[in-house]
């Protein structure tokens, strides 16, 4: 099908509302568009260079949770979430009571990220396959009574205090059967030839359009997009993660997948969609080289300066980059050294203006690997 002759769908008849009642899309589609393919050509090289850098410097893994942790800040701020990087990475009880529960569906889109990753050893990128990762974004938090981990049973909408004003309606729960059948073969039909980055493209326009949680669509709709790209092999690791770019351009995000809605332009979506992968890659290649410098100087400049320290020093350095936020009972458990010693190598850290102490107080003090996390800052 030429993108141009595309029907995103039709407006059907419920109880006093209509709903939107998408086409399938488990068919080819191409393009005369000269701007998507220099868009895609682009879009592909800078993934290329991507995963080139992520196989090339060593030990990535320890640098992806935090590409992780931002992801999951920048995905649920567009939900309305009010979380921080930092208050991402506190523990609870330091946190006010307000920011608790905020706080607690970073933690789940984080963990949800994580057992997907961990699923695709085991799993195709199916139906199932979403809704556990669905079951652990929505558990114990304000969605918790939601149907985490099940398809709704009922209709829903977005935007609006009900159905008779909301702003878009999504197809009646009967439908999500074959729409969803639909959507899971199109993400696997090898007899479609279609760049993977247009697939996703359309597969998450799909998604969005079926909304087939009663909450937490969105979220699971942009997990979707790292997902495939890793399940397709066209990504190595998990880094390329495109909520900064649409709550950068938010408006525009939800305008360019109205269109396609009201106005049938596919177009329009995919040369938005591509351009945010173009962007979104150009970052993540600049952080990690960020990364990797950083790690030079203070290994290079600072940790030489340890002396008999140094082992455990590199020992704990690596485990910064994972989590930087730690307590001296965390580098305890990073060191296994006493509790003296960790403090006397975290007082050597602080020296070297590696950490920094956040609390301001004499005990149960907390260190943040302040230059690191400044990295993952919008």
């Amino acid at each position: 099908m030429n993108i141009t002759d595309f029907v995103a769908g039709s407006y059907q008849e419920g109880y006093q509302y209509k709903y939107f009642f998408p086409c399938q899309i488990n068919h080819g589609f191409h393009w005369a568009d000269e701007t998507i393919n220099e868009l895609l050509e682009k879009a592909a090289n800078k993934l290329g260079r991507l995963d080139s850098f992520s196989q090339f410097v060593p030990n990535i893994d320890m640098f992806i949770e935090m590409h992780i942790v931002k992801e999951a800040v920048d995905s649920s701020r567009i939900e309305g979430t009010q979380t921080t990087i930092e208050e991402a990475l506190m523990a609870e009880k330091d946190l006010a009571p307000e920011k608790r529960d905020d706080q607690q569906e970073v933690k789940n889109y984080i963990a949800a990220m994580n057992q997907a990753i961990a699923e695709l050893e085991t799993l195709p990128l199916s139906n199932r396959l979403i809704k556990n990762t669905h079951k652990i974004l929505l558990s114990s938090v304000r969605g918790e009574h939601k149907s985490p981990g099940e398809f709704r049973q009922s209709q829903n909408w977005i935007g609006g205090a009900s159905l008779a004003d909301a702003v878009f309606i999504p197809p009646s729960h009967a439908e999500l059967a074959d729409l969803l059948s639909d959507l899971e073969k199109f993400l696997h039909n090898d007899e479609i030839r279609i760049p993977h980055l247009i697939r996703i493209a359309i597969a998450h326009y799909q998604f969005e359009t079926i909304h087939p949680f009663l909450d937490g669509n969105g979220r699971v709709g942009r997990l979707l997009i790292t997902l495939y790209l890793v399940s397709s092999g066209f990504l190595t690791k998990p880094l390329l993660y495109l909520s900064d770019f649409f709550e950068k351009n938010k408006s525009l995000y939800y305008d360019n997948l109205t269109v396609v809605r009201n106005k049938n332009d596919l177009g329009q979506w995919l040369r938005f969609f591509l351009t945010g992968v173009i962007q979104t890659a150009d970052n993540a290649v600049l952080t990690l080289e960020k990364i990797v410098a950083l790690k030079v100087s203070i290994e290079r400049e600072k940790l030489t300066l340890l002396g008999k320290r140094g082992k455990t020093g590199h020992v704990l350095f690596d485990h910064l980059f994972k989590k930087p936020r730690v307590t001296i009972k965390d580098v305890q458990d990073m060191t296994g050294l006493s509790n003296k010693a960790a403090n006397d190598l975290v007082q050597a850290f602080v020296e070297q203006k590696i950490l920094v102490e956040k609390t301001g107080y004499q005990r149960n003090r907390v260190f943040d690997f302040v230059e690191y996390m400044r990295l993952f800052d919008s």
